[in-house]
């Protein structure tokens, strides 16, 4: 079998659970026996464009004609089985679909996000939950409120380009939705039930657990929505030193609140980004992993490196955290008060967890698991 994973990488100076996910499903799946063909992009490399391609950069996200002519040799030299896409923007297009369908191949998409309806793809805006954009036919809300990387111009784009391309989304084969939030999400927008998949993401066993640590660990993007803000405003409710030790992994705008808290207390490292081994030497230290994100979070991958790492969690309950944390840890309210009061006891109890939250990766999202279910699709999907 032939497989096209066509995905454009998010910038690498941020963490990207998704550029995670894609990278070892490639490697899973060449292990399964597939011919993976990568169709990838990265936004690191916008910066180097040739002018003519920057030129038309700004209309990518609705049609990205390079990419297109790139990808119809690559299909009609090869004859693939199924494209499979992740993210598409900026470097893609959604055009991708109908150059595959163009083309005879099937489309897979795994839903990392809310995308085909949220310009930002994350229902979060100012600090709190935003579905003003659900059920519009245009989504002017995004213009107003400039969502899009802050921007009223690239936002126009943004909404135009979810416009125009909803009837390529409603094209897609096949949809893996990674819970069942987001398989309501798509059935919300249309997408009929025979064309969703419910199927979480799995990540590389890391090998048996270490004895846990001390402490608590955060690894993610520092920006508002990951909640960087609300553990550590949490934190500082306690006295200095009383939880152990807080380690904070990762970059973005919200660095400056890392490194303050750093220079302000004893019991806060700033560890900044990390490569994959950092990450795990990180979880190595630590007891507790927290997750603190104040926006519907569809299936951090952190966590579930956390939980093959044999680390008990602390999320918030929203989106797909609680189900991702099961019987290895707690879910709770994502408010400073009610982080506040459960992290004494998820610190405390944190190292009797580590069998669970192994069982919990094994059992759910060990790539032996996941990986019969994606094949699964694949083979649904095969021409005869």
């Amino acid at each position: 079998m032939k497989v096209v994973v066509a995905h454009n990488r998010y910038r690498s100076e941020l963490p990207s659970g998704e550029n995670v996910i894609v990278d070892q499903e490639m490697a899973q799946l060449t292990a399964a026996g597939v011919t993976v063909l990568p169709f990838l992009r990265s936004s690191d490399d916008i910066p180097s464009l040739p002018a003519a391609s920057k030129a038309l950069l700004p209309l990518s996200p609705i049609w990205a004609p390079g990419a297109q002519r790139d990808l119809a040799r690559l299909l009609q030299a090869e004859r693939p089985d199924v494209l499979h896409l992740h993210n598409p923007y900026p470097l893609l297009s959604p055009w991708v679909v109908r150059t595959a369908h163009a083309h005879g191949v099937p489309v897979v998409q795994t839903v990392h996000n809310f995308r085909q309806v949220c310009a930002p793809g994350l229902y979060f805006r100012d600090g709190k939950a935003c579905y003003e954009c659900r059920g519009k036919a245009f989504a002017l809300p995004a213009i107003k409120h400039r969502c899009y990387r802050d921007s009223a111009a690239q936002s126009v784009i943004m909404a135009t380009a979810l416009a125009v391309h909803r009837p390529t989304w409603r094209s897609v084969d096949r949809y893996i939705a990674l819970t069942d939030n987001i398989a309501d999400h798509l059935r919300d927008y249309g997408i009929p039930d025979e064309h969703i998949v419910v199927k979480p993401n799995g990540v590389d066993d890391p090998g048996r657990p270490t004895p846990p640590g001390e402490g608590v660990l955060f690894v993610g993007r520092l920006t508002p929505e990951k909640g960087l803000g609300l553990l550590l405003d949490a934190w500082r409710r306690h006295p200095d030193g009383s939880l152990g030790t807080l380690r904070i992994v990762g970059d973005g705008e919200l660095r400056t609140l890392a490194e303050q808290a750093a220079a302000e207390r004893g019991d806060v490292v700033f560890l900044g980004p990390q490569d994959r081994e950092g990450v795990r030497a990180a979880f190595r230290a630590s007891a507790l992993f927290a997750a603190p994100s104040t926006w519907h979070d569809v299936l951090p991958t952190v966590i579930i490196e956390a939980l093959a790492s044999g680390r008990a969690v602390i999320g918030s309950a929203l989106g797909g955290i609680p189900y991702l944390i099961g019987d290895a840890g707690v879910a709770v309210a994502p408010t400073v008060d009610d982080w506040a009061a459960a992290l004494p006891d998820a610190v405390k109890l944190a190292p009797s967890l580590t069998e669970a939250a192994r069982r919990r990766y094994e059992q759910t999202f060990h790539p032996s698991v996941v990986m019969d279910r994606l094949l699964a699709v694949y083979e649904d999907l095969r021409r005869p």
